[in-house]
């Protein structure tokens, strides 16, 4: 099994931030693919989860509005959009994945998710 991470980088206030989940191992539309962030000094937090087989989505409460998601079974890989970024965003970014499809029974609880990539830093520039 691997996810691997990639998108993160530099960002800016009011920018977007776009990242991307490869995955592979498993098999993808049975899962629920999600995205968590851990910033320096603080727990690591939930951002945002869908659910490969239908889609469906959940977002933490200060990520909703801001976050476009997407899936694509073909390359097994799922993209997440953040717009409106704030240095609240930064952090490094990890990706996860949690056998199931109904996403209302995993949401963004860790607990959940068997499998972690590696994560990528998204640092805020001034």
């Amino acid at each position: 099994v691997q996810l691997v991470e990639s998108g993160g980088g530099l960002v800016q206030a009011g920018g977007s931030l776009r990242l991307s989940c490869a995955t592979s191992g498993f098999p993808f539309e049975d899962y629920v693919i999600a995205f968590f962030r851990q910033a320096p000094g603080k727990e690591r937090e939930g951002v945002s989860a869908v659910a490969v087989s239908d889609g469906s989505r959940y977002s933490a409460y200060g990520i909703r509005g801001r976050a476009t998601r997407s899936t694509d079974s073909a390359q097994n890989t799922v993209t997440l959009q953040l717009d409106k970024l704030t240095i609240e965003d930064t952090g490094v970014y990890y990706c996860a994945a949690a056998k199931g499809r109904a996403l209302e029974a995993i949401r963004l609880w860790e607990s959940k998710y068997a499998y972690w990539g590696r994560g990528t830093q998204v640092t805020f520039s001034s």
